[in-house]
């Protein structure tokens, strides 16, 4: 491999005073999933949000004179466009970013506050690095690319020679993955220190370029990408980070979009930690299956960077997937007090009123009967059958 142990060690020497040591946060709620203990290796306390000013400072701060004079240019959905802005500034350097169009609002805001030109650039990343590169050719820029570089790589590679001194009797860590710059950088540093580590990554299921490419041994571009975590939806790895991948990682996994929700709005409500949903792909895959992941184990929440309304959706999708929503239609009589009654017993039962709506006019329904939509905040998908169970044990008809 191109990137070694001695590359990783060099890297944290040049980003001592850049990037900051992320805490090894303990995690009571995901211990007592797993069974054993799972730490949270917190990367969206990093600067910029997330773990892309490692790499993308130790690039540019390996750039030539004349290579400074040109200025860069990178492509980015949102947090290594803010780490090159940073590593930019930090530098005294030229930046020009290029961003898909919808990029998330806070990530854009932050590419520009650091000093960075920002353009919009069709849907999709794949689009956005094929115009950042043709602005490369077209005015001499330097192309930083977000993870096929040796420099990214061993940069990232410092997150996993601070795993394994924080936590020495590491047994698994879990990564979530778009291009592989992370994923690939955190394996060579773990693996070779500790090679009896098992090393993961996570993809969105909808945008997960590693599987396929892994099988074929060469980067296989997605035809489409479909997934909320942006940060992470990457239509191919690259060649060193595929090598890198395939011989130090021992799977990758994906995940659903339920189950990222339902990571993003955990962190927020168990570790006071906000998370965006790249970030916590890998506390989504511990999450779907605790036991595939030997212990101690860390989750590394790779950024936190998410737009405040997204992060309210997420957050209501998230308590959606864990049953903490029930949409119930009840039949009722139609007489005074009905409605009363059933809403009293909802709220004896810990169901808490969201929505109701009413409807008389049903070829279901006699002359003297209501059909009432509800929509509920449950304490859990038990509370909510426990729920259900006493309507109908009290006569009513309940469809949920």
């Amino acid at each position: 491999m191109p990137v070694g142990l001695a590359d990783i060690e060099a890297a944290r020497a040049v980003l001592a005073d850049v990037a900051v040591p992320t805490p090894l946060e303990e995690s009571r709620w995901l211990t007592a999933l797993a069974g054993g203990e799972v730490r949270i290796k917190a990367e969206n306390l990093q600067r910029t949000g997330s773990f892309k000013i490692r790499g993308a400072y130790l690039r540019l701060s390996r750039l030539s004179e004349a290579e400074r004079a040109r200025g860069v240019v990178a492509a980015s959905a949102g947090n290594h466009a803010q780490g090159v802005a940073l590593a930019a500034q930090l530098l005294g350097i030229r930046a020009t970013v290029y961003m898909p169009e919808g990029a998330p609002i806070p990530k854009e805001r932050a590419t520009r506050a650091y000093g960075a030109d920002v353009v919009f650039a069709g849907s999709s990343l794949t689009t956005a690095l094929a115009a950042a590169q043709e602005h490369a050719e077209s005015t001499g820029a330097v192309f930083i690319h977000p993870f096929d570089h040796v420099d990214v790589v061993a940069g990232q590679g410092t997150v996993g020679l601070e795993l394994v001194e924080q936590l020495p009797e590491l047994a698994s860590v879990v990564v979530p993955t778009g291009g592989g710059g992370l994923l690939a950088g955190v394996a060579i540093a773990v693996k070779t220190l500790r090679p009896d580590v098992r090393v993961i990554g996570v993809q969105a299921k909808d945008a997960a370029a590693f599987p396929a490419s892994l099988a074929q041994g060469r980067p296989v571009p997605l035809t489409q990408l479909a997934t909320m975590a942006d940060g992470i939806a990457v239509g191919a790895p690259g060649e060193l980070t595929l090598a890198a991948v395939r011989e130090h990682v021992d799977d990758v996994v994906t995940v659903s979009e339920d189950l990222l929700a339902r990571a993003v709005q955990g962190l927020v409500e168990r570790a006071k930690l906000v998370a965006e949903p790249a970030g916590a792909a890998a506390v989504a895959a511990m999450l779907d299956d605790p036991s595939r992941f030997p212990t101690p184990a860390v989750a590394v929440v790779s950024g936190g960077n998410i737009d405040p309304l997204l992060l309210g959706k997420v957050i209501r999708h998230g308590m959606a997937a864990a049953g903490r929503y029930l949409d119930l239609i009840v039949t009722l009589p139609d007489r005074p007090g009905g409605l009363a009654a059933l809403l009293t017993e909802i709220g004896s039962h810990g169901g808490n009123v969201l929505e109701v709506g009413h409807a008389r006019t049903s070829p279901a329904l006699s002359m003297d009967e209501v059909e009432v939509r509800l929509q509920l905040e449950t304490r859990g998908a038990e509370s909510s059958a426990t729920l259900v169970a006493r309507l109908r044990e009290c006569g009513y008809r309940v469809v949920s």
